[in-house]
């Protein structure tokens, strides 16, 4: 099954960190799983990066090829049938980022490994 990653989940992954749910962790352990990071998630670290939010331990670029290839993890485009459904998308959630997560989740018919709640308010299916 594919499942798309919230940049969160990305980040915990990637870190081996503790606060990775254990059901979250199984399926990105189960090789029957592919799993997918949006574009946009790429898109946030790189921001989030710039503006001191949060800091890794090397480049965006080396955090790719190692965290997101190296774990076989697919990045996700940002395709135009992505983007129209944010028009009629409530604003439960204000992040743009998520929004978008949220939008090509629907569209492409795929559970979302995310601990964000707010996810739960649209018509995905969340995994924790």
């Amino acid at each position: 099954m594919r499942y798309l990653l919230d940049t969160h989940a990305l980040l915990w992954i990637a870190n081996e960190d503790a606060k990775l749910s254990e059901t979250a962790k199984s399926l990105f352990l189960d090789e029957n799983n592919a799993m997918l990071c949006s574009l946009a998630s790429i898109w946030e670290l790189a921001i989030k990066i710039s503006i001191g939010k949060i800091s890794l331990d090397e480049p965006l670029e080396s955090f790719i090829d190692h965290h997101v290839s190296g774990n076989d993890i697919d990045i996700l485009p940002i395709q135009k049938q992505h983007i129209l459904p944010l028009q009629s998308l409530p604003f439960h959630h204000k992040d743009p980022f998520d929004r978008l997560i949220i939008a090509q989740a629907m569209v492409e018919k795929i559970p979302i490994i995310s601990k964000d709640l707010w996810f739960d308010s649209y018509p995905v299916h969340r995994v924790w």
